[in-house]
C-alpha cells in the first residue's frame, strides 16, 4: 500500500508541475482527497507559514506600490553597472540581498533584465550570472530574517524548542549561504563558457533579428515616497530581528510574564517544560472531563510568540507605509508582488498540504529509518531534505513537513541537543526548487534573455540551473557544517 501512495504522490506533483503556476496548488488539494480515498488521513494544513508570507508580501505590496522596489532594483542597477565586468559575483550578491532583506525571491524578477543587458554589454553568456542570481534568490530565504521558513526553524515546534536561539541561527545562515553562492560564482567564472560572440545559439538568433541591442535603459523617475517607503519597511525588519531576539530562550529581554496571552502545555507532550513551570509556580492547572479523566492543562503567559509577532509586524509596516506614502489602496491587489505571493500562498497551500497527509501517516516508518541513518551520515538529511524541496515547491513547507519528524526521530530535546548541528548546516538544502525548471523567477530568466543562451533542454534537468544550484546548496551544507558545531 505505501508503494501506492507514493507513486499517487509523485503523479499529483507531477501533474501540478505540468500544469504550471497556480495549478501546482490546485493539484496538491486533488492529491489530497485521493490520499484520503487510500485511507490516509488528512495532514495539517500549514496556516503559520502562508500567513507568515501573506503579510511579509502584503507589507512589500505597499513598497512597491510607494515606488520603494523601484528604488532598490535603481541602487542594484547602478552597482552592476559600474563594474559590469565583475557581472558574476555582484548580480548573485544583488538578488541574495533583496531576498534576505524583503523575505521573497520575487525580488529577483526585477534584476534579471538588468543582468541580461550588462552581460550582453560585456560579452558574457547571460545565462551565467543569470544561473546563479536565481539560485541564490531561492537560498537566501534560508537566511533571510523575515522568511516563513526561517522563522518556522527558529520557533518552538523546530529549533528554538531545542534550545537554539534566533540570533544565532541567523549567524550561521547568513554567512554560510552567502559564502555558498560566492564559492559557486568563482567556479562558474573560472570553468563555465563566458564569451556570448562563440555561443551557436545566440549567433543564430542575432543573424534572425531576434536579440535587442545592449544599450542601456534609462532610470525611471521615482515616486515621491519611495526612500521612505525603504527606510519604513528596513526599521520594521529590524524591529522583527530585535523583538524575535529578545524573546529568545537564552535572551529573554522580554520574559514571558511581560504580556499576556496563553498556551497551553501539556505534560505527555512537554514534560520538561511542564516540569520546569509547575516547580515555578507558573502553572494554573484546570480539569477537564470530556473523556471521564482528569487531564492537567498548564497555562503559560507568554510574549507574542514569533510567528505571530512577523505577522503582526508586517501589518503594521504595511499600514505605515500605506498612511506616511500616501498609497492608494486600490492598486495594491493589482502589483505584481501582489500576484505573485498570492500564487505563491495557494501553491504551498496545495502541496505542502499533500506533503503533510504523506508525511504524518507515516511518521514512525520515518523515525525508525531516519533516526540511525541521519545520526551516522549526517549529509543524508541534506540530500532527503533537497528531494523534498524539489517536490514540495516551497523551502518552509518543506522544513515543517519534515524537521519536526527528524527531531523526533534523532531524539533530540532541549537537554539532548548534540545532533542538533545537523538540522541547522543542512537548512541551506531546502532551496532546491531549482532542480525542475518550473519555478517562477526561473522561468523569467529564460523568457527574458532574448540571446537564447539561458533554456532549458529537452531532457528537463539539462538547465543552466541545475549545477550552480547544486553547487551553491552543497557548499552552504558544507560550511553550515563547519559553522554549526563552533557556534551552536
Amino acid at each position: 500500500m505505501l508503494i501506492v501512495e507514493v507513486i499517487v504522490l509523485l503523479a499529483f506533483i507531477y501533474l501540478g508541475v505540468r500544469l504550471g503556476g497556480i495549478a501546482i496548488g490546485y493539484a496538491g488539494g486533488l492529491g489530497v482527497i485521493a490520499l484520503t480515498l487510500l485511507g490516509l488521513k488528512s495532514g495539517n494544513i500549514p496556516w503559520d507559514v502562508i500567513l507568515i508570507i501573506m503579510s511579509v508580501i502584503a507589507a512589500i505590496t505597499a513598497m512597491q506600490e510607494a515606488g520603494g522596489l523601484d528604488y532598490l532594483v535603481q541602487i542594484a542597477s547602478r552597482i552592476l553597472r559600474k563594474h559590469p565586468k565583475h557581472i558574476n559575483f555582484l548580480a548573485p550578491t544583488v538578488t541574495w540581498f533583496l531576498t534576505v532583506f524583503a523575505g521573497t525571491g520575487h525580488t529577483a524578477f526585477s534584476m534579471i533584465p538588468v543582468i541580461t543587458e550588462v552581460a550582453k554589454g560585456q560579452n558574457i553568456r547571460p545565462c551565467v550570472p543569470l544561473s546563479i542570481s536565481v539560485v541564490s534568490s531561492q537560498i537566501a530565504i534560508t537566511a533571510s530574517p523575515v522568511s516563513a521558513a526561517v522563522v518556522f526553524m527558529a520557533s518552538d515546534a523546530a529549533l528554538g524548542g531545542l534550545g537554539l536561539n534566533y540570533p544565532t541561527l541567523l549567524l550561521i545562515w547568513i554567512p554560510t549561504t552567502y559564502l555558498g553562492c560566492m564559492i559557486t560564482a568563482f567556479i562558474m567564472n573560472l570553468f563555465w563558457k563566458m564569451d556570448l560572440d562563440k555561443d551557436p545559439e545566440y549567433l543564430k538568433r542575432l543573424q534572425e533579428g531576434l536579440v535587442q541591442k545592449a544599450t542601456p535603459a534609462e532610470e525611471a523617475e521615482l515616486k515621491p515616497h519611495a526612500k521612505k517607503s525603504v527606510l519604513i519597511f528596513l526599521v520594521g525588519v529590524l524591529a522583527v530581528v530585535f523583538y524575535a531576539s529578545a524573546i529568545s530562550n537564552n535572551v529573554q529581554l522580554i520574559k514571558p510574564s511581560v504580556v499576556t496571552g496563553y498556551q497551553t502545555v501539556y505534560e505527555s507532550e512537554k514534560p520538561e517544560l511542564f516540569a520546569e513551570l509547575r516547580d515555578s509556580m507558573q502553572l494554573e492547572v484546570k480539569a477537564d472531563e470530556a473523556k471521564g479523566e482528569y487531564v492537567q492543562k498548564p497555562i503559560l503567559a507568554l510574549a507574542l510568540p514569533r510567528d505571530h509577532a512577523i505577522i503582526s509586524f508586517m501589518m503594521l509596516i504595511a499600514t505605515f507605509i500605506v498612511i506616511f506614502c500616501k498609497v492608494d489602496v486600490g492598486k495594491l491587489a493589482g502589483t505584481s508582488t501582489f500576484k505573485s505571493g498570492m500564487t505563491a500562498c495557494v501553491c504551498v497551500l496545495g502541496v505542502a498540504w499533500l506533503g503533510d497527509t504523506f508525511v504524518s501517516n507515516h511518521t514512525d516508518e520515518i523515525k525508525s529509518f531516519a533516526g540511525n541513518l541521519v545520526r551516522e551520515y549526517p549529509p543524508l538529511l541534506a540530500v532527503t531534505l533537497a528531494f523534498a524541496s524539489m517536490l514540495l515547491y516551497s523551502q518552509a513547507a518543506t522544513a515543517k513537513a519534515l524537521i519536526p519528524t527528524v527531531i523526533i526521530a534523532l531524539g533530540l530535546t532541549a537537554s539532548n541537543n548534540g545532533d542538533a548541528y545537523i538540522l541547522v548546516a543542512s537548512f541551506a538544502a531546502v532551496s532546491a526548487l531549482f532542480v525542475l525548471p518550473t519555478y517562477p523567477t526561473l522561468l523569467g530568466a529564460v523568457q527574458m534573455d532574448d540571446t537564447g543562451t539561458t533554456k532549458i533542454g529537452k531532457y528537463i534537468f539539462n538547465h543552466p540551473f541545475f549545477i550552480p544550484g547544486v553547487l551553491a546548496i552543497a557548499f552552504s551544507v558544507a560550511l553550515g557544517f563547519v559553522f554549526a558545531p563552533m557556534m551552536l
